[in-house]
């Protein structure tokens, strides 16, 4: 038998909404599928916003938990972003890396303060240097998680050698995969003890 009444907010941008996947699932939804079949009681809250930034994360996050999390239930977040950030726009990243990691050491020191909480690193797209931009934000942001005591999962390490990750996003938009890719994504984070202890 599950714990009774956890509730799970997965905030973030396009992957953690599962844009490009015609089955409208992404990995989300297919880890929570799973845990539900697995007999925890879940509820499942979807806060991925397209096109958005650490820093629009980081001004919205809290109101949108707060009103889905209550004191009465088991209170969970889980947080993925950074792509968003390293596209270039006038020339120059949306946001700088130095930015980035003021605004996640930021985001995840109040919400770790208040409810359980982890975090899944950027994936991999395709264009060679947004990608290396990409790695090296998900480095960064191991280390703040590292010093912040939050479990940090690096998708984009493995996935960078995944043929459907790597194909499904080159067919589609070069950002977003589609199923395949995401079931791939969803694999990662479910075998993932962080995430296995919070059902545990």
């Amino acid at each position: 038998m599950g714990l009774s009444n956890v509730r799970i907010c997965f905030v973030g941008d396009s992957f953690v909404n599962g844009t490009g996947d015609s089955k409208c699932l992404g990995w989300t939804g297919r880890i929570c599928n799973a845990a539900i079949e697995q007999g925890h009681d879940i509820t499942y809250y979807n806060l991925g916003i397209r096109g958005e930034t650490s820093t629009d994360i980081s001004g919205r996050w809290f109101e949108e938990v707060a009103r889905r999390l209550p004191e009465s239930c088991d209170r969970k977040i889980l947080f993925s972003f950074g792509v968003n950030d390293t596209t270039i726009e006038n020339g120059k990243p949306r946001v700088e890396l130095s930015q980035t990691k003021e605004n996640t050491q930021k985001i995840l020191s109040i919400a770790k303060s208040l409810f359980s909480v982890l975090m899944v690193s950027p994936p991999p797209i395709v264009e060679v240097e947004q990608n290396s931009r990409v790695g090296i934000l998900s480095q960064e942001l191991a280390i703040i998680c590292q010093q912040l005591n939050v479990p940090y999962l690096d998708v984009f390490t493995p996935l960078e050698k995944s043929e459907v990750w790597l194909k499904e996003v080159a067919a589609n938009d070069s950002y977003h995969p589609n199923a395949g890719g995401y079931l791939e994504l969803a694999n990662l984070v479910q075998k993932w003890d962080a995430w296995q202890g919070w059902f545990s």
